[in-house]
């Protein structure tokens, strides 16, 4: 297949979820990448993101080949360091002192191939006063400030749902990697790309940042109200839920007349966004009281139609039920298996799902033999537990 990242060569020691994210964005436009484990009946390490089998493991690690190899061993590092000569990308994600204390760390690889890209990703940075500390996911969370934002005002922090630093640090990883693939068309050279937990999340507070670092202000909860766009937020129907946005006033217009109050527009508190501020608890009574009257389908209908935002609060059942979610092929399938899907498309070379997670070291023969390894050799690293 004629993929954007077809011969890109990437050699995977991630696990858990960034590292695995940032690979997954590697391997689904074409990369060919060797996940690289420790040999059955060794440390398999931290067993965190659920069996082999499962659907968290089999979604973060299609599209790879797999290798065993012993980096505790000095036999496993030259390995290594061979494999790296013909590589392009290395990514990890060890606490920091390990890659140094194995001897594969950047300078170490970059020594037998200068034009490698290695990325590391951490949890608060490589240096620093917290750069050995473990890093997870909520931890993160709560230090980047983002469950000071999330949830309910009075009813405490708040985590998000799902794994949104994890998920942001490799992304950006993965963003990084190919900004240094393009200059490295430039220079000839690789680099050290970077990425923390702690970093991604502080840059995806955005404009809530951008509230204390220019205005001074510190943001608070506002629940499942927008805190500058009102209103928005979310109201109930005779059989659920939805969402509306009527951000500006003339869009609060639209919605106003097409929930069939036409009066609230001159109405003193909520005529400007000022005064809507001001009067939102006030406001959302008068909507909920209104949407209460009916279904989520009928009012999702009807505001849409008068071009106003508004849309169903859905399980995860639902949203990959929904005729657009399927239009958008965001689910993926692969011998009946379906995956997430990337999100986003090119108009020639689209991603694709081309293969399952390997078992473990299911490619070690073939890619050691593709380095040059003969099968006696091989056959010696296994008796070893090299691989």
């Amino acid at each position: 297949m004629n993929l954007p990242l077809s011969g890109i060569k990437v050699l995977d020691l991630t696990r858990v979820r960034a590292g695995p994210t940032c690979v997954r964005q590697l391997a689904d436009w074409g990369a060919d990448v060797v996940k690289i484990e420790m040999p059955a009946g060794l440390d398999q390490g931290d067993p965190m993101g659920g069996p082999r089998e499962g659907p968290d493991f089999q979604n973060l690690h299609r599209n790879k080949r797999g290798l065993t190899l012993n980096l505790k061993t000095a036999e496993g590092v030259a390995i290594l360091k061979r494999l790296a000569e013909g590589a392009d990308v290395v990514v990890e994600n060890f606490r920091p002192d390990v890659k140094h204390r194995l001897g594969i760390d950047y300078e170490a690889l970059s020594a037998v191939n200068p034009r490698l890209i290695y990325a590391s990703i951490s949890g608060f940075g490589q240096d620093g006063p917290y750069a050995d500390r473990p890093g997870f996911d909520q931890i993160a969370q709560g230090m980047g400030g983002l469950m000071s934002i999330t949830g309910e005002p009075g009813r405490g922090p708040m985590r998000v749902g799902i794994p949104v630093a994890d998920l942001c640090a490799g992304i950006f990883a993965a963003m990084g990697i190919l900004i240094a693939l393009y200059e490295r068309e430039r220079s000839g050279r690789g680099q050290w790309v970077q990425s923390s937990l702690l970093q991604a999340q502080a840059f995806m507070l955005d404009f809530q940042a951008a509230r204390w670092l220019m205005a001074g202000e510190v943001p608070g909860q506002a629940g499942n109200d927008h805190p500058t766009s009102i209103p928005t937020g979310v109201f109930p129907t005779s059989d659920g839920h939805i969402n509306i946005a009527a951000s500006g006033n003339a869009i609060w217009a639209r919605c106003a007349r097409a929930l069939g109050h036409p009066e609230w527009l001159e109405d003193e508190r909520f005529k400007t966004a000022q005064s809507r501020s001001e009067n939102r608890a006030a406001l959302n009574a008068l909507i909920a009281e209104t949407t209460r009257t009916n279904t989520s389908a009928h009012w999702v209908e009807t505001l849409n139609a008068a071009g106003v935002p508004c849309g169903p609060i859905y399980n995860i059942r639902q949203v990959f039920e929904d005729p657009q979610v399927r239009h958008l092929g965001i689910a993926q399938a692969l011998d009946g298996v379906r995956y997430v899907g990337q999100p986003f498309t090119l108009s020639r070379t689209p991603s694709a799902i081309r293969r399952h997670p390997p078992k473990l070291g299911e490619h070690t023969e073939e890619i050691l033999a593709e380095a040059g390894y003969s099968p006696d050799q091989i056959a010696d690293f296994k008796a070893r537990q090299i691989v």
